[in-house]
């Protein structure tokens, strides 16, 4: 069909009008993209994109990702227009108190919108991982006689977003893989929210990505219409293993003269301007318009595209009754066995053996994996100390796209943007995995995880200071508790193998969110005072009774980890009034009801002592006002792991003088 550039001319005009009354009469936002790129979404939204707005989570739709989620009326205004479940209504109540047009887009909010994004750059991560999982997906499910999975990826990104870091780690993860279902556009109207552009960059933006293996090309009038669909066209056609990056020189703020090509017009600065903008665009006195003509469009092409979905939807069927078993593991996509399965599935450890929990979880995630055919598994450049690599399957690659093994290289921050992008995606279950000191880097990612209730898991190793030698640089002592404070994040740390195995069994029955294990790097004894039952279920309620007093209550020792083994050791110690819990996971014993809190914290016993090998304050909410607390609230040392712990006296003495003086 040709493109219809009457009519969309007509709709961008409008859809400029719409951004300018929305921002306008929410007196907060940001005019500049969704004025500037206006041409790119009649584009899409009226000709290119393959979608279907009663349906969107198709599983063969083309996915498009704002990843300058600032622009957000940018995307609700063409989600309204092309027949979303997004009112007029919803614009006009745009940044509003529960209204499904929220100040950046968040997933599972808007119908529409494929990913979270705001922090910019994410969003291109995000677009990286959504295009691996559609290459896995294809040759995972795909057949010579039905093709169920031949989607694009297409993320539109501002200049802000190639400056950040994490965008750069994706896209050049992205160029090594050969992802040539991902199209990038690049908004390039050189200006930034300070300042022009050339104040902040000076680069050749085309060269550098075709240096790291795409193919660019490069549209000197980004609202030629007309260009931007032979571009588009272009690079969903290609074969060339390259993925395709599209460079649109715009004008920032289009359709505010006073504004237009200036930093002014990234944000609400152009709204002032509305009313002779409006008269220049053409509009009548009437806000939020939409003419019956664009509607009559917008309804006409969404019929077209739903009879694209429907003819996808006989191949699929077709596919189903030639394919059961396939069909069968694609329906599982979005769904976990329970933790009481996959326990099941994993072989309890020898009572004489002594593991760093990381090894314990290289034996747990075997038969995981198994059990969890969609499950993937990528590191930063650290399978060998992470030791996750799901040793049955191969490494994603190339030649390879059905391999389960992802090597991310050294990109902690890229890793976990685009782990997201696979979750966001909703076929494949995401795990990933770096040293826990290195969260930092991955920080940003992980938080956006646990607002869009993303179940990524992080398998993040050498966990204290107990990494020894190399000293306080790598010696995570306030990364636990940094990333207990996240919301919604599950911060699951295990004291030994047994623990281990209900720790991963409790991240991959998680849907509702991430979660991250929390390995040692040396190895800890087997805790076999407690049975390997308990110590299973016990972390899947985040805290249990560890060390039952056999006389009246008088002391709580509390720890995680590697060093509840000191706390089991201080009880015999301080005798049979002695009570051991371990506290693997405070959101899980949050959740719990009050009654099992107080039964395995009971409010009489006030004389509670916590030890764990980093900062003190956290566990101040279980030990209480006349509690203590062994911790490390200062940085770590290089020396050999257990000359470290004693050290900075995280030692069995100093649990007994820590309780011998409440």
């Amino acid at each position: 069909m040709k493109l219809q550039t009457e009519i969309l001319a007509q709709a961008c005009a409008q859809a400029r009008g719409l951004a300018i009354d929305a921002v306008h009469q929410c007196s907060s936002g940001h005019l500049g993209l969704p004025l500037g790129a206006t041409e790119i979404g009649a584009v899409l939204y009226g000709h290119a994109l393959q979608h279907n707005p009663d349906e969107p989570r198709w599983l063969n739709r083309d996915r498009f990702v704002l990843s300058a989620g600032h622009g957000s009326m940018f995307l609700y205004t063409w989600l309204h227009l092309s027949g979303y479940d997004l009112s007029l209504d919803e614009l006009k109540n745009f940044r509003a108190l529960h209204s499904k047009t929220p100040g950046h887009p968040e997933f599972g909010e808007t119908p529409g919108v494929e990913a979270t994004t705001g922090p910019l750059g994410q969003g291109v991560g995000n677009a990286v991982g959504m295009a691996m999982s559609g290459q896995m997906a294809a040759a995972r499910f795909n057949t010579p006689e039905h093709t169920i999975f031949d989607h694009h990826v297409i993320c539109l990104v501002g200049d802000g977003c190639m400056q950040e870091g994490v965008a750069m780690e994706a896209v050049e993860f992205a160029g090594h893989q050969g992802l040539d279902n991902l199209i990038l556009i690049y908004d390039s109207n050189d200006v930034t929210l300070d300042a022009m552009a050339e104040k902040t960059q000076s680069e050749n933006t085309a060269a550098r990505f075709k240096a790291i293996g795409w193919d660019v090309q490069t549209l000197a009038d980004g609202h030629d219409m007309t260009a931007i669909l032979k571009a588009l066209n272009k690079a969903k056609r290609t074969k060339s293993g390259r993925p395709q990056f599209i460079i649109a020189k715009t004008q920032i703020g289009r359709g505010i003269p006073e504004v237009a090509g200036t930093a002014k017009a990234h944000g609400e600065g152009g709204a002032k301007f509305a009313d002779a903008a409006r008269n220049g665009l053409g509009l009548p006195e009437e806000h939020f318009y939409v003419s019956e003509g664009v509607r009559e469009f917008f309804t006409a092409h969404k019929k077209r595209l739903k009879r694209a979905y429907n003819k996808w939807r006989k191949t699929c069927e077709a596919w189903r009754a030639a394919n059961p078993e396939k069909a069968v593991l694609l329906d599982t996509a979005g769904h976990a066995p329970s933790a009481a399965v996959l326990l099941e599935k994993i072989p309890h450890f020898p009572a004489d053996a002594k593991l760093a929990t990381r090894a314990a979880g290289r034996d747990a995630l075997q038969p995981i994996a198994a059990a969890m055919p969609l499950l993937i598994s990528g590191s930063a450049d650290l399978h060998g100390s992470t030791l996750n690599y799901i040793a049955a399957d191969k490494d994603f690659d190339r030649t390879s796209r059905a391999g389960r093994n992802l090597r991310y290289g050294i990109r902690e921050h890229g890793m976990a943007a685009i782990s997201n992008g696979v979750a966001y995606d909703g076929i494949f279950r995401p795990s990933c995995a770096t040293f826990l000191v290195f969260a930092d880097y991955s920080r940003p990612s992980m938080r956006l995880a646990a607002l869009a209730r993303l179940p990524v898991v992080y398998i993040y190793t050498h966990d204290s200071v107990g990494v020894g030698e190399d000293g306080p640089t790598h010696q995570p002592v306030e990364t636990v508790s940094a990333l207990r404070l996240i919301p919604n994040m599950d911060v699951i740390r295990p004291a030994d193998p047994e623990e281990t195995a209900g720790a991963f069994a409790a991240a991959m029955e998680r849907m509702d969110g991430p979660t991250l294990l929390a390995l040692s790097r040396q190895a800890v004894p087997m805790l076999n005072e407690i049975p390997a039952s308990v110590r299973r279920a016990g972390v899947l309620k985040g805290g249990y009774v560890a060390v039952q007093e056999t006389a009246p209550l008088t002391h709580i020792l509390l720890s995680c980890g590697s060093e509840l083994q000191w706390a089991i050791a201080a009880a015999k110690t301080l005798g049979p009034g002695t009570r051991v819990v371990s506290m693997p996971s405070f959101r899980r014993f949050g959740a719990q009801s009050q009654e099992y809190r107080d039964s395995i914290l009971p409010p009489a016993c006030r004389k509670r002592v916590a030890i764990e090998a980093g900062v003190s304050d956290l566990w101040r909410k279980y030990a209480g006002l006349d509690g203590s607390v062994v911790g490390i609230d200062r940085f770590g040392l290089s020396a050999p792991g257990n000359t470290a712990m004693k050290e900075l006296r995280i030692t069995t003495e100093a649990v007994v003088a820590a309780a011998g003086a409440l």
